[in-house]
């Protein structure tokens, strides 16, 4: 199975900064399936350093490994895809770096970005959101719960993912507008102990969903 393909088995999709692959591996053994590495204060020999934790514990768990907004780097990572937003290069452009066979994903804030999503070839995944305001994107506006059932009303078959202030308190409110994806960030990075969080959401993400 190609990382392309892999993706679509993804659930619970932790971004977070560099970290010590021990905090990694603990979230993977929480049930973390897909990785990102996003760090915004490395340069270039500090992001190939830094994805060297996350190459070796994505490997461990046999899962893939995503680099934020650099598909340059993504070969010197050893990365299996990069991940861009709406204000860095294009799917398109990001494809033509990083080859046929890795994962490209793409941020989406509004119904019209979703939409050009959907019809992009290149984008194997797309995120959501932010559901609400938060300090990892300072400035940009919650785009709200009404766009997650948007998402998922227009998404049934392409993967995606709820993003934005995701963590166990809330996440049960992303799910009943149908997404069953999230994206988080401090909710396990940050938690004191990031296999207990992982495996908290996870199991919030894997319970039965009631059909109205």
């Amino acid at each position: 199975m190609t990382a392309r393909e892999r993706v679509r088995n993804c659930r619970l999709y932790l971004v977070c900064d560099a970290r010590p692959e021990s905090l990694l591996r603990a979230a993977l053994r929480g049930g973390v399936d897909l990785l990102q590495l996003r760090d915004k204060k490395l340069d270039d020999d500090g992001l190939i350093e830094a994805a060297k934790a996350f190459r070796s514990a994505a490997d461990a768990f046999g899962i893939p490994f995503i680099l934020n907004d650099r598909p340059d780097l993504v070969q010197a990572c050893e990365a299996d895809g990069v991940h861009v937003g709406q204000d860095d290069m294009s799917p398109a452009q990001a494809r033509g770096l990083v080859g046929p066979d890795r994962i490209v994903g793409l941020s989406t804030h509004a119904p019209r970005e979703l939409d050009a999503a959907l019809e992009d070839p290149d984008v194997d995944y797309f995120a959501a959101g932010p559901v609400h305001e938060t300090p990892t994107k300072a400035g940009r506006p919650a785009a709200g719960l009404d766009y997650i059932t948007y998402a998922a009303s227009r998404s049934p078959r392409q993967p995606w993912f709820a993003i934005g202030g995701l963590d166990a308190a809330n996440v049960a409110e992303v799910i009943e507008r149908g997404a069953r994806r999230i994206v988080v960030v401090r909710a396990v990075a940050d938690a004191p102990d990031p296999e207990v969080a992982a495996r908290e959401l996870r199991g919030l993400l894997e319970q039965p969903v009631a059909v109205a």
